[in-house]
């Protein structure tokens, strides 16, 4: 936060997930102060609102906001815009259904084009699922896979098996399990390594260079378990939404 005055006008992001909300001020493209929540609490807002000046704001969300919630954000002294697949974007939409597309996945998609325009990319978020998504060196958004995140396959071993215990994910991760903690959680971690290897592969086979980022809030489990070459950034949502928001600005 060098440099960084109450007096500067900031962006306000806010990234609502399945398990929490998360919120960012930007001065210009540099994230000042972030903050993690419940995804159902926003006292935040008023905190924020009446203690920086804060320009602008966009609110992206992967659950169903009722009119009440929105109503919460009437506390901000700003224009905010509320993300989803209609907002322009620096990228082309190749998507079949754009309207069920989740905003976290086109937000990364765009923190990631920001980051290495003109490149094949290979973005993957892994949160509660993990999902792979591609952008073309054309800026064409082509679309993405998704899969059970860590948590998730943990909780499916433990609940549709007689006998396997429901193990959390942090601990030893050997090659070979040496018990039965060690073999779900090494079968499950290095299960999905190995799946984004394929991945890479696979579309290094079709497109030709594809730089890969991986973001989410399991990256830092799953990078030292990747051996491909991967650029990690936990805030890649964020400063997508931070684009976006600037882009809207100039319009």
């Amino acid at each position: 936060m060098q440099g960084f005055s109450k007096a500067n006008t900031l962006n306000l992001i806010i990234d609502i997930g399945n398990n929490s909300a998360k919120y960012y001020l930007f001065s210009g493209s540099q994230i000042v102060l972030h903050s993690r929540r419940a995804n159902d609490s926003f006292g935040i807002l008023k905190e924020w609102n009446n203690e920086f000046n804060i320009k602008k704001a966009i609110v992206s969300s992967v659950i169903g906001l009722s009119d009440a919630i929105k109503a919460e954000f009437d506390v901000l002294d700003c224009p905010i815009i509320w993300f989803d697949s209609r907002t322009s974007t620096p990228l082309t939409i190749k998507y079949r259904t754009p309207g069920t597309l989740g905003s976290d996945r086109l937000a990364a998609a765009v923190g990631a084009w920001d980051m290495a325009p003109g490149r094949n990319l290979l973005v993957i978020d892994s949160g509660s699922a993990i999902t792979f998504d591609v952008v073309d060196h054309n800026g064409n958004y082509l679309g993405g896979n998704i899969a059970p995140g860590i948590k998730m396959r943990l909780k499916a071993l433990h609940d549709y098996t007689a006998c396997l215990p429901n193990i959390e994910k942090d601990g030893e991760v050997p090659a070979i399990g040496y018990n039965t903690e060690t073999a779900i959680r090494s079968g499950v971690i290095r299960g999905i390594c190995h799946e984004i290897e394929g991945y890479i592969e696979d579309f290094k086979e079709k497109y030709g260079d594809v730089f890969v980022f991986l973001t989410g809030g399991d990256e830092k489990t799953l990078i030292n378990h990747i051996k491909s070459r991967i650029f990690a950034d936990k805030y890649l949502v964020a400063k997508g939404l931070n684009r976006i928001l600037q882009e809207q600005s100039n319009e």
